[in-house]
């Protein structure tokens, strides 16, 4: 029996989002639901070309013909890992191996975590804590850690030139019924619902427990960057129309009530309906 993961039987397109910008998406179906979910990756093809985070395994060959569609793997000169999970390294030593002239942009702390999984050329790599900022040639990015995540290792990144600031986890919601391009697109009580289910359970459980201004300090500072677009691994984009949205939705959230999590009666519907499905 294999137990590789299933590669996506639904295609979305990279996505030009700003000048040189690219976010690479994946579409995975929900287990038992009419509902997508976004892993997606960035691509700025600037004057010094950067990957922002490698991809999963299950989409690896249209992952790698997509980002190196947009850049040619030789002219590579960063690879930004947001984290340590592996839908966001999935793809890194084939990244590496293909882009010899590239520097790895993580920290410490992924270093840390991940060297049982993979082993960190240290000569090429260059560590950077939430706040640094550093130079790739024709822009300067910032690494900001978003409000909610699920790794002490994540740093989402800013570009100030374009105004993009790669979210990572936070925002996570699905999409319902269609796969969708903006969070504008949504229904607005479903958005609010799908981002508390996400990152209520799926990612940062803890929120419940903390003190609601601190918090919202956080929340502020990161809306403070004055981005135009976020891209998000789990989540449509947030453009201008739903900006304020956004951070209202991720403000509210220690107070929300925890959603239900699926529990083993919805694993034994599942094994139901698959074994009643037709061949």
């Amino acid at each position: 029996m294999s137990f590789a993961p299933v590669v996506p039987t639904i295609r979305a397109e990279p996505e030009q989002i700003a000048p040189d910008t690219w976010v690479i998406h994946h579409v995975q179906e929900a287990l038992g639901q009419p509902l997508y979910v976004y892993l997606n990756s960035m691509v700025i093809a600037g004057a010094e070309p950067m990957i922002v985070d490698t991809g999963t395994i299950a989409n690896r060959t249209q992952w790698l013909d997509d980002v190196f569609g947009i850049v040619e793997p030789r002219d590579v000169r960063w690879v930004f890992l947001s984290h340590d999970d592996v839908d966001h390294t999935g793809n890194l030593a084939e990244v590496l191996d293909a882009c010899p002239n590239a520097t790895l942009v993580s920290s410490w702390a992924i270093t840390e975590r991940h060297t049982n999984a993979f082993d960190f050329p240290l000569d090429r790599c260059r560590w950077v804590n939430d706040g640094d900022s550093f130079d790739i040639g024709d822009r300067t990015l910032q690494a900001v850690r978003p409000p909610v995540y699920d790794s002490p290792a994540t740093r989402g990144l800013f570009d100030k030139s374009t105004g993009v600031y790669w979210g990572v986890d936070a925002f996570a919601c699905p999409m319902p019924g269609q796969v969708v391009s903006n969070t504008a697109d949504l229904d607005m009580e479903f958005w609010g619902g799908g981002m508390a289910m996400f990152v209520l359970n799926v990612l940062s459980p803890w929120l419940g427990l903390v003190d609601q201004q601190r918090y919202a300090a956080v929340v502020d500072r990161v809306q403070a960057l004055g981005m135009q677009t976020i891209a998000t691994a789990h989540s449509p984009l947030i453009t201008d129309g739903t900006m304020d949205k956004a951070f209202q939705l991720l403000r509210d959230l220690p107070s929300v009530p925890v959603p239900p999590l699926p529990d083993q009666a919805v694993l034994e519907a599942i094994l139901t309906g698959a074994a009643a499905a037709p061949a």
